[in-house]
């Protein structure tokens, strides 16, 4: 059972005045969102929530334009365009018409914030703003978003997405002690996002859930049991830097099992269980927006992740209208929980998760629950 839920960082925790972008771009800013935290357990037994802040400016429509932030050459940057030639339907990013294909501008730039937990990940210890994860490179100008932390070992390995014009690509990040990252550069090019790196070795080597984008997929032949879509892949890599697919696939949706889901991607780094590897992803649904994002779980085979041994059938997370009701007025998405984390405390697990594209949500959910 759930046996804790709270929201336990919001934007109102965010202090500008210490966010790497203040001082540095000529105008306004709020926080947009801060979510989908990445989860670790640091050395001294607290917990680590890597947090993902979406910095926007305050007024992004004037004189015509719609206003972004960008970083490029050591600074930040306000690009404009003619709002003639964007769509602004979705909040946090707009469509550029007009170019052949979807081409996307993002209404905020995202950084990563480290903030400390108790152990038991219900109260903030501390908020680190001297080690926050800021663009430093050209394939981050729009921002770094959704670190995901595993632990192996006494090392921390943190995969996140960068953003820019040259790619959509996952970047990787390791520390030796949660709070202290080093970037290794990106890990995997185009379009792969939700990349997952299992909470342990299996015979030596580093496996790796993995998401790629597209618009196109094939059939499955009439009577499979499979339904063609976005589907949750599989990579090893003998360092964790250098990485190959797995022939075979991973977590695929049923045909006729959820039919409301529309695709699937991963979520919380895989953790290991006496019965398998635990894997946490989420579910999208149709909903006329964005979708209605839920958090799923699958049970995954000790040495052979591509073996899923049992999948619930019924959502572990759904998005709490009651969590978010104290922060109303901060709200501009709904029906949206994204987990991202994951760690064991004895037991229960406590889970990381984005409510709402807004904040951070904190669950401790009881052992027996995930069978």
């Amino acid at each position: 059972m759930i046996a804790a839920d709270s929201l336990i960082f919001t934007p109102d925790d965010v202090d500008l005045a210490r966010s790497p972008l203040a001082g540095r771009v000529p105008l306004a800013t709020y926080v947009l969102g801060a979510f989908n935290p990445g989860l670790a357990r640091l050395p001294n037994g607290n917990l680590l929530m890597m947090v993902r802040v979406a910095e926007a400016l305050r007024t992004p429509v004037r004189d015509g334009h719609i206003h972004a932030i960008r970083w490029g050459d050591g600074g930040y940057h306000v690009d404009a365009w003619p709002l003639d030639q964007v769509d602004m339907s979705d909040p946090r990013s707009f469509a550029v018409r007009r170019q052949g294909w979807r081409v996307l501008g993002l209404t905020s730039l995202s950084w990563l914030l480290p903030v400390e937990l108790t152990p038991d990940g219900q109260a903030i210890v501390a908020i680190h703003y001297d080690r926050a994860i800021a663009p430093v490179a050209s394939y981050q100008c729009y921002g770094i978003e959704d670190a995901r932390i595993s632990q192996i070992g006494d090392h921390y390995w943190m995969t996140a997405c960068a953003v820019s014009p040259e790619r959509h690509s996952t970047i990787l990040y390791t520390s030796l002690n949660g709070l202290d990252w080093r970037l290794q550069g990106m890990v995997l090019d185009h379009q792969n996002k939700d990349m997952l790196i299992f909470q342990g070795l299996i015979d030596g080597q580093y496996w790796a859930q993995t998401r790629p984008l597209g618009d196109l997929y094939f059939a499955y032949p009439p009577g499979s049991p499979w339904r063609a879509g976005p589907s949750i892949n599989l990579s090893t890599s003998p360092d964790a830097l250098h990485w190959r697919p797995s022939a075979e696939p991973g977590i695929r949706p049923l045909e006729g099992v959820e039919p409301g889901i529309a695709r699937i991607g991963g979520g919380a780094p895989p953790i290991r269980t006496p019965e398998g590897w635990l894997s946490l992803w989420h579910g999208v649904e149709p909903n006329g927006g964005v979708g209605i994002y839920r958090t799923y779980w699958s049970l995954l085979d000790a040495m052979n992740p591509a073996r899923v041994i049992a999948t619930g059938k019924a959502p572990v997370l759904q998005a709490s209208p009651l969590l978010t009701a104290p922060i109303a007025h901060l709200v501009y998405l709904h029906d949206i929980v994204f987990t991202t984390g994951i760690v064991d405390d004895g037991n229960a697990w406590i889970v990381a998760s984005g409510e709402g594209d807004l904040a951070c949500r904190i669950t401790r959910i009881g052992k027996g629950e995930l069978a």
